[in-house]
């Protein structure tokens, strides 16, 4: 199998071939160009060096974000483009995964940071397992003390990867207590070759797109959208979950939680005689949901997220008083778990009227966390 990797997410632009186990090529660039200057003719050099028949290629893989607005928005028209042209489907890799993956094999964590200003960065956290890279915090947009406070908590040895560190280094210095190293030139910034290389895992697996589905992940709006959505609330729309929305809610979970639900986890419990799921979506888009089981009165809320770029626009609070709207009748007591690091997920449960009631020690893993037990009591009930 033969893929061509592209990657404009940050400040370098990055292709890359990759066929089977052998790198074909690789050209990296990040000086003083826009990646609308670099990124067609660095493909172009490296299919004439390498005398590349683009026919002989199975599929494009794409740095789906984190990142620049403009340079994602770059690199995706470009993998369309390819995609349309060769009738060939696209691999969606996440930036932060392929910088981590990087440093493959590593003991240590890794922990990409990407600089999205504000003093926030983009990120997760990153461990090998035999081999095969996992999350243990999922990628996210997040303040520089709120990530360093989680790698703290971890009490282990990490690695620093990615353009913001060199950006919030001191504070780093200042913030972090666990041990930490910074990787080498050779290793900090994005590389098409790492992700070509997960590329053909995914591709293996059949977890491809047809070009015509690919949209980067933004994990936040841009700022002419934030003015807009200041301005206006997002019109929502809120219904039951159907068996033709669990890809496209399993694929936001995986984005949200460091231990998301598989496709059939939610299959399964859509299908339950006792679960009631609904799905929140914007003009047909399905960006969040919220589902529970109900056993004669006593409801546990087993799922609920809101796609990244969506968050803290009030579509949690709608898709609860929907839920509860919907069941109240059914239901005595709704329950739930939360991260007790999730600290906006309990203010918006308080500020509901769920009510803490105890918590578990070490209930949650990536990382290990206590979690806090709510309940709402429903005074609707028959």
């Amino acid at each position: 199998m033969k893929v061509i990797a592209i990657d404009s997410s940050g400040l370098v632009a990055s292709v890359a071939i990759v066929e089977d186990e052998l790198l074909i090529a690789e050209y990296n660039i990040q000086y003083k160009k826009t990646h609308s200057q670099t990124l067609l003719p660095m493909l172009d050099e490296i299919k004439k060096m390498t005398e590349l028949s683009l026919e002989t290629v199975d599929a494009i893989a794409i740095a789906a974000g984190p990142g620049s607005f403009t340079g994602l928005r770059i690199g995706s028209s470009t993998a369309k483009a390819f995609g349309f042209a060769l009738n060939i489907p696209l691999v969606e890799i996440s930036t932060l995964e392929a910088l981590a993956y990087n440093l493959y094999g590593t003991d240590k964590l890794i922990c990409p940071l990407m600089d999205a200003r504000r003093n926030q960065v983009y990120t997760g956290i990153y461990e090998f397992n035999n081999y095969e890279l996992s999350a243990l915090l999922s990628g996210c947009v997040i303040s520089i003390d709120e990530i360093s406070t989680m790698l703290n908590q971890t009490n282990r040895e990490v690695i620093l990867i990615g353009d913001g560190v060199a950006v919030y280094i001191e504070m780093l210095k200042s913030l972090l207590t666990v041990p930490y190293h910074l990787a080498p030139a050779h290793q900090n910034r994005q590389r098409a070759a790492s992700m070509a290389v997960l590329a053909m895992k995914h591709l293996k697996e059949g977890k491809t797109v047809d070009a015509s589905n690919h949209a980067p992940i933004y994990y936040r709006m841009s700022q002419a959208e934030r003015e807009k959505a200041d301005k206006t609330k997002p019109d929502v729309n809120i219904r039951p979950m159907t068996a033709a929305d669990i890809e496209v809610i399993s694929r936001i979970e995986s984005r949200v939680f460091s231990m998301p639900w598989k496709a059939e986890d939610f299959l399964a419990m859509v299908s339950e005689e006792f679960a009631h799921y609904y799905v929140a979506e914007i003009k047909g888009k399905p960006i969040g949901a919220i589902g529970m089981r109900n056993i004669k009165g006593d409801a546990q809320i087993t799922n609920f997220l809101v796609d990244v770029p969506y968050q803290r626009r009030g579509i949690g609070r709608k898709m609860i008083d929907f839920m509860i709207n919907d069941t109240k009748e059914a239901v005595e007591i709704y329950s739930l778990e939360v991260r007790v690091t999730n600290s906006a997920a309990i203010s918006l449960y308080e500020s509901i009227g769920f009510k803490f009631v105890g918590k578990r020690a070490d209930f949650y893993e990536k990382p290990t966390e206590d979690a806090l037990l709510y309940q709402y009591l429903c005074s609707n009930y028959h």
